[in-house]
């Protein structure tokens, strides 16, 4: 059996499904002054080969409770990646509590903690200044979210674009390992009846 280079990541349909239903209402209500963030915890099983991604975790943004990520915006992440993230709306900070739940609730369930998914938004479109309206983002990462991964050193790292074109949303996901190299992505099939 042939291997990739890099691991393979097979995602259940319902963790994507599981995701923007979550999203889909927080990219409905983004403005220009709000750019509100969606994250959650990827949950499953992985082998030298596959990550198999089978369920989502969510938890509350702690990015304005938590002394520790106040200090680390304010330290770090404004001063490395611009004034942006002055804006509290932007980013996220898992709450640790939320954390520990999770974690708990995957181990009780024998699966582990393989990274996280959250979400772009076609935010060139939303903004209203310049400089970001000329950086388009897209399901790649941003050098934030590369620190984000390398900081983390959790194996799958997923991104989900969302767009408005010509009055309809599409989304698009890719797989990003810790150094922020692409990782395969596949969907699982659902059994269809016979």
């Amino acid at each position: 059996m042939p291997t990739h280079p890099t691991p393979a990541v097979v995602l259940c349909p319902d963790v994507v499904e599981s995701f923007l239903t979550v999203a889909l209402p927080v990219y409905e209500s983004l403005t220009p002054e709000h750019p509100l963030p969606c994250f959650a915890v990827l949950l499953g099983d992985s082998a030298p080969s596959v990550s198999h991604v089978r369920r989502l975790a969510f938890g509350a943004n702690a990015r304005t409770t938590s002394r520790a990520a106040v200090e680390e915006f304010a330290t770090s992440i404004v001063p490395k990646f611009g004034a942006a993230y002055e804006n509290t709306d932007r980013g996220y900070w898992l709450d640790p509590a939320d954390l520990l739940r999770i974690h708990h609730e995957a181990d009780r369930d024998g699966l582990e903690i393989l990274g996280s998914i959250h979400m772009h938004p076609d935010w060139h479109r939303i903004t209203r200044v310049p400089a970001e309206r000329a950086c388009a983002l897209s399901s790649r990462p941003t050098a934030m979210d590369e620190h984000v991964f390398a900081g983390t050193g959790w194996p799958v790292n997923i991104i989900c674009y969302l767009e408005q074109m010509n009055g309809m949303t599409s989304y698009n996901v890719e797989a990003w390992s810790p150094s922020g190299a692409a990782l395969p992505l596949r969907t699982k099939v659902k059994a269809v009846a016979a």
